[in-house]
């Protein structure tokens, strides 16, 4: 029998199937299928992104999307994925560098209220507030009078945000110590994303259970009802992407989502809203 090569085929269906059906035979074909699926079902859910961006302009909508989670969860990936065919004058990613010396003498909500959604506006938080939450105190970046200042405000800030009309939702990426290492790894030994791997990041191992206490904290303190703690399960990169965007999409009733071509029910295998637990969780 000839072998069937990529210019055989005259059409995308064609080449699936064959793929499909000779899988066994060459494993690397597996890989591709997975690949294209995944590509498949992401332009599906981007293309459901256009609307609900075209919903929230024409409606005066302000969403604040935060992206939150350790070093190396996945956070900018989903923010690219997410952004990538949005329309830029009604979008914006907001991913602060340390506060000045100014900044650092003033309300600490301060540098942020700035850069909340406009009417008619989506904004990605590449980290948020909640930097004060839990990188700040595991690394000694605030005191523990700050701190506490901070959890005991964020609620009523996030409410006040929430009566006058801005969504907010708050996404936990999370992933496990050895992911977490394996990406670390992946970083340094690639030569185009070392600059990814920080100071901070060199900490992430060592004092993860520090992490982990201050994580749980501030989902103890900060979760409420009208900003609840979504937590993404992200060790598969992929799969948290998909995920993500279909919890996203699924909040809104958008002009055009009864025609949706894509599944938008989110997989509780990977989305989570955060419960009170007696045994802390290690995110």
């Amino acid at each position: 029998m000839k072998k069937s090569k990529i210019l055989d085929f005259t059409t995308t269906e064609e080449l699936m199937h064959f793929l499909v059906e000779n899988q066994e035979e060459n494993p690397l074909y597996k890989n591709v299928i997975k690949k294209f699926e995944y590509e498949n079902e992401l332009l599906k859910l981007q293309s459901e992104l256009v609307n609900l961006q075209n919903w929230i302009s024409t409606e005066k909508k302000k969403v604040a999307i935060i992206f939150e989670g350790r070093d190396a969860s996945g956070k900018g990936g989903t923010i690219r994925r997410f952004r990538e065919h949005l329309n830029p004058r009604s979008m914006r990613v907001v991913a602060l560098n340390k506060p000045t010396e100014v900044e650092q003498n003033q309300w600490y909500f301060n540098r942020y209220i700035k850069e909340l959604p406009n009417a008619g506006e989506i904004v990605f938080f590449d980290r948020s507030w909640y930097n004060r939450a839990v990188v700040e105190p595991v690394m000694g970046f605030c005191t523990e009078q700050q701190y506490e200042q901070f959890m005991v405000q964020v609620s009523e800030f996030e409410h006040m945000l929430y009566e006058s009309g801005t969504y907010i939702i708050k996404l936990w990426f999370s992933v496990t110590k050895e992911e977490q290492q394996a990406r670390f790894d992946s970083r340094l030994n690639n030569p185009l994303k070392k600059w990814k791997y920080s100071p901070v990041d060199a900490k992430g191992q060592e004092l993860w259970d520090e992490f982990s206490h201050y994580i749980n904290q501030m989902f103890t303190r900060t979760h409420n009802s009208f900003s609840p703690w979504i937590i993404v399960n992200a060790n598969d990169k992929n799969t948290a992407r998909l995920e993500a965007i279909r919890y996203v999409l699924s909040l809104f009733n958008y002009k055009g989502k009864e025609d949706a071509e894509v599944n938008l029910m989110v997989d509780p295998n990977v989305i989570e809203r955060y419960y009170r637990m007696v045994k802390e969780l290690n995110h």
